[in-house]
């Protein structure tokens, strides 16, 4: 449709800054790059830098935990030889040292008691005029053969009683490597503990760092995005003017106007920036987690 003649001027005008308008490159680097990328936080560096420095850190603690469950392993396995009927070698390990001076002395005071029973019967034959007659032999002879069977007796006896504090002194032992044992295995499972602990602290301080770094960095990133919004803006304005310009003129003809022009770039830039922040503040969350 052909302007009118008073708008003529106006058209041609319009033709030569549309002409120079859109003849010109744009220069999208002025709102496109990375200038406009928000930088990770210190709080971020950090948090990256303790997650890496954690990979691993558990080691120390699985490594003394196996072996104090080894050692543990060696001492229940040790338990057998300490159950059943005692060998020689136990009955002599777990004998006292003195148990030997202890019978000597034992039945050397037991012969001595004896040997005055034994003055008494020769001193009751001399009384009697029987001195070395057949009765006193009987009597002395009987004497002895009691005294002997006696002495045979205390003797079982102690070594009786030495072989039952054997026994006791190796069912102690059994209990104390028991208690040995069960020490062993409480400190592996405590260095268990010590290396869930330190993962769930480490990512407990990665999480608190992380979230408030990409709270920084989403507030920069905001920053950013309003600023290279406002270039964008600035870059695509003589567009819009003329794209107005020229539907001023198609009204004022009585012709048609063409589709309004559309600015690039709108949004919510804080919106946008802090949603993305929180999204990988998040993932701060799940390590050693």
């Amino acid at each position: 449709m052909a302007l009118p003649d008073y708008l003529q001027d106006t058209g041609k005008d319009l033709a030569r800054q549309m002409t120079a308008t859109y003849s010109a490159p744009l220069d999208t680097s002025k709102f496109m790059g990375s200038q406009f990328v928000a930088p990770q936080d210190a709080a971020q560096t950090q948090a990256y830098n303790m997650a890496t420095q954690g990979v691993g850190s558990y080691k120390p603690y699985l490594q003394a935990a196996e072996a104090a469950a080894g050692q543990a392993a060696s001492t229940i396995g040790g338990l057998g030889a300490l159950t059943g009927p005692m060998t020689g070698q136990q009955l002599q390990d777990y004998t006292s040292p003195y148990q030997g001076q202890v019978i000597d002395e034992t039945l050397r005071q037991y012969d001595l008691s004896r040997e005055g029973g034994m003055q008494s019967i020769k001193d009751a034959a001399v009384s009697s005029g029987g001195f070395g007659g057949g009765r006193e032999g009987a009597m002395l002879g009987q004497y002895m053969g009691d005294s002997l069977a006696n002495r045979a007796g205390l003797r079982s006896s102690l070594l009786q009683q030495g072989y039952m504090d054997a026994q006791n002194r190796r069912s102690q032992d059994f209990a104390a490597q028991q208690q040995i044992a069960n020490q062993q295995l409480g400190m592996g499972q405590a260095q268990m503990g010590l290396s869930n602990f330190a993962r769930t602290g480490m990512g407990a301080d990665i999480q608190a760092l992380g979230n408030l770094g990409s709270m920084r960095q989403g507030y920069n990133q905001a920053i950013l995005n309003a600023q290279q919004g406002q270039l964008q803006a600035q870059a695509y304005e003589p567009y819009g003017r003329l794209n107005q310009y020229a539907s001023g003129i198609a009204n004022i003809s009585g012709g048609m106007a063409g589709p309004q022009y559309q600015d690039p770039g709108a949004g919510n830039p804080w919106q946008s920036a802090i949603g993305t922040a929180m999204g990988l503040g998040g993932l701060y969350g799940k390590i050693f987690n």
